[in-house]
């Protein structure tokens, strides 16, 4: 059964820049080919919820638990902790639409 990974958090003030660069060159290429499938990528733009909402997808539990215990994974989240606040991080039964 797929295994869906939702990750949650806000960019910290006065890194916009360095995060989107850091998004768009490492960390997306980086989940990919960790073996994750993106699936969902949303932005906050009014309200009180976590400014940023991404969503990964796995074949199964496990293998979406082996991925998180990768070194490349923690590179990753070192990187991403230094630009962001507020990070969660949870795994469900990937359904189909939209999960929270």
């Amino acid at each position: 059964m797929p295994a869906k990974l939702i990750l949650t958090w806000d960019i910290l003030p006065g890194h916009e820049q360095e995060y989107f660069e850091f998004v768009v060159r490492e960390f997306i290429p980086g989940v990919q080919k960790l073996g994750f499938n993106l699936t969902d990528a949303w932005a906050t733009v009014f309200g009180r919820q976590p400014q940023i909402m991404v969503g990964a997808v796995s074949e199964n539990r496990q293998r979406l638990d082996d991925l998180l215990q990768t070194s490349e994974w923690a590179a990753l989240q070192v990187k991403l902790a230094g630009l962001i606040e507020n990070y969660q991080q949870k795994i469900v039964i990937a359904k189909d639409g939209f999960q929270f």
